[in-house]
C-alpha cells in the first residue's frame, strides 16, 4: 500500500460546534469551563486553539472526541453528531502514553481500527512508520528511543485509526525547542500525505501560527460572556516562513489577548519614529 493510495482513500471530516457549553461541580460551586461556543471547521482545516489554563481548551477536544458530553450544545462530524466516543475522531496527547512491554510497530498496531485483517494492518502500520521516518526503529521499544522519536510513534497510532478529525492536545509540549521544531514540521509533512480535519491545543502562540489556518483565542466566560474570545485568520499558505513580520503583528494580538505585554512596535508606530 503506498502513501498515495492511503492518502486518495482518506477522507477528512468537517466539525461544527453550536452552543457549546460545559459546567463542572466545584467545592465553591459551579464553574462553567465552556459557554456559548460555535465554531466551524472545514474539512482538512488546521484549527489551533490558545488560551490561559483552565480555560477549557482539553475539555474542547475531549468534546469532539466523545471522551467527555457537553451540558448543551450540538457538535457534528460531517453533519452527524457525536455520541460517545466516536470512531471518526483520534487522539494524541503530550505524553505519548505507549505501552513500553511493546515495540514501536506493536504500539501503532493499536491504533488499527477493529476487523482491520493481519496483512492489511501489517501494510498499514509499515507505511505509518515510514511515514514518521521510524522504520529503522520499529522493533525497539518505548525506553529505547528519545521522547521526540516516542511522540512520532504516538502520531503514527493516532492515524492507523484513519480518522476524519485528527485532535492534538498539546502534542509537542514535553519536548525540548528543536524537537520541537522537528515535529511541527512533521506534522505538516503529514497532513499532506494524509489530509485530515486538525484541531490543535497549544500554548505556543508561534506554533499555532506556524500551523494553523486558523487560530482561535479562548478564555474563561465570566457572566453572558462566549468562550471565544477571537478567530484569527492566519495568511499565505504552508509551509510558513518563520520569519515574516505578519507573524509578528500576529503574535502580539493574540499575546495581548492573552494579557501578555509585548511591547510591540506596530508599522504605523515605526513609520512615524523613523519620519522624526
Amino acid at each position: 500500500m503506498s502513501l498515495t493510495t492511503t492518502a486518495a482513500a482518506h477522507v477528512a471530516h468537517p466539525v461544527t460546534l453550536r452552543d457549546v457549553r460545559r459546567t463542572f461541580a466545584t467545592p465553591t460551586g459551579p464553574r462553567a469551563v465552556l459557554a456559548g461556543v460555535d465554531l466551524e471547521l472545514a474539512a482538512g482545516e488546521i484549527v489551533a486553539l490558545v488560551g490561559p489554563s483552565g480555560c477549557g481548551k482539553s475539555t474542547l477536544l475531549r468534546q469532539v472526541s466523545g471522551l467527555d458530553t457537553p451540558d448543551a450544545g450540538d457538535i457534528l462530524i460531517d453533519g452527524s453528531p457525536v455520541r460517545g466516543t466516536d470512531p471518526r475522531t483520534a487522539v494524541a496527547f503530550q505524553e505519548p502514553r505507549l505501552l513500553p512491554w511493546r515495540t514501536l510497530t506493536q504500539n501503532v498496531r493499536l491504533g488499527l481500527p477493529a476487523g482491520t485483517s493481519r496483512a492489511d494492518g501489517a501494510g498499514r502500520v509499515a507505511e505509518l512508520l515510514e511515514l514518521v521516518g521510524l522504520t529503522a526503529s520499529a522493533g525497539l521499544r518505548p525506553r529505547q528511543v528519545s521522547g521526540g522519536m516516542a511522540q512520532r510513534a504516538s502520531l503514527a497510532r493516532a492515524l492507523a485509526r484513519n480518522p476524519g478529525v485528527l485532535l492534538l492536545d498539546e502534542p509537542f509540549g514535553a519536548l525540548d525547542a528543536l524537537t520541537r521544531l522537528r515535529m511541527q514540521e512533521l506534522l505538516l509533512e503529514v497532513h499532506a500525505a494524509e489530509p485530515t480535519t486538525v484541531l490543535l491545543v497549544t500554548h505556543d502562540v508561534e506554533e499555532a501560527l506556524y500551523l494553523a489556518d486558523r487560530v482561535v483565542l479562548l478564555r474563561t466566560p465570566d457572566g453572558d460572556e462566549t468562550s471565544i474570545a477571537r478567530i484569527i485568520a492566519v495568511p499565505g499558505t504552508r509551509p510558513r516562513d518563520r520569519a515574516d513580520p505578519t507573524f509578528a503583528e500576529l503574535r502580539a494580538e493574540l499575546l495581548e489577548g492573552l494579557g501578555v505585554p509585548t511591547h510591540h512596535v506596530g508599522p504605523a508606530e515605526r513609520d512615524l519614529h523613523h519620519s522624526i
